[in-house]
């Protein structure tokens, strides 16, 4: 098996999926926390649904580039719905559940309406589940990939304490002089950025499981915020990288196996809180 990892990583499009995957996990672990700790867990699931919808109106338009498209939707959707769920009687979970099934509805039926390929079935389940679309990545969108990764993890580091503040007394962070709408206004253009690009890493269905199972895993083990973010990142990277790798050795579809890692990490993380107590 070790010949066959070695000489697979002599082909560039094995190397750029692992670059973009340790990317993607680190990124979507450190807003992960935020998100678990905000009760927002749902809204990767929701947003992933919108990102869908988008890309299927970009491929019945004949887009080359659907990020093109999707990225600034699924960024508007992000923004609504914490919006929405904080500001009008459609509170969080309700205005996730009808945007995300609304999107996932739409997308699939412009698919079946505006068919651009004979194989249907296929793309949709390459949408959804991820397949192998993180092994056929082009160069360019790397750099995008690696571009929009160093934006997002600069703007956690550069804004850390206040996203900490707005994470666990909002109402605090707003009276001292926090500007709390714009941290929220970023806190969901950022998840919206990492949605669209994990959805080339686990697709749509499972991309919430990058963003929750790091977060809820360090949970098990740490409790201060610092502790739990650094620990999250280090699992979603290490179990993204396992799992690319053993996707590879024993070709298995690479999101499904990434989110059984993410699973077997949260169950040993369980496993070591009962036993520290």
């Amino acid at each position: 098996m070790i010949d066959t990892l070695i000489s697979s990583l002599s082909y560039p499009f094995v190397r750029y999926a692992l670059i973009v995957g340790v990317l993607i996990a680190l990124c979507s672990s450190l807003l992960g926390v935020i998100l678990v700790l905000k009760r927002f867990s749902y809204i990767g699931d929701g947003l992933s649904h919108v990102a869908f919808g988008a890309m299927a109106v970009a491929a019945v338009v004949g887009l080359t580039d659907r990020m093109v498209l999707t990225l600034p939707i699924t960024i508007v959707c992000a923004i609504l719905l914490l919006w929405t769920g904080q500001n009008t009687r459609i509170k969080g979970d309700a205005a996730i559940a009808m945007i995300s099934v609304g999107a996932l509805a739409v997308g699939y039926l412009l698919m079946n309406l505006f068919p651009t390929s004979s194989n249907i079935s296929g793309d949709v389940c390459s949408t959804l589940f991820g397949s192998t679309k993180i092994l056929t990545l082009t160069k360019s969108e790397v750099i995008l990939s690696i571009v929009l990764s160093v934006v997002v993890v600069i703007t956690f580091v550069a804004l850390y304490n206040r996203f900490f503040a707005v994470t666990f007394d909002e109402s605090f962070a707003k009276a001292v002089g926090t500007k709390t709408n714009l941290i929220n206004f970023l806190i969901a253009t950022v998840i919206a950025v990492i949605i669209v690009l994990a959805m080339n890493l686990v697709g749509s269905l499972l991309v919430s499981a990058l963003v929750i199972f790091p977060a809820l895993s360090a949970m098990r083990i740490f409790k201060s915020f610092r502790s739990v973010t650094v620990c999250s990142a280090i699992l979603s990277v290490f179990c993204a990288l396992l799992g690319i790798v053993l996707s590879i050795l024993f070709e298995t579809p690479v999101g499904s196996t990434i989110v059984v890692t993410d699973i077997a990490a949260f169950i040993v993380c369980i496993i070591i809180g009962k036993v520290r107590g």
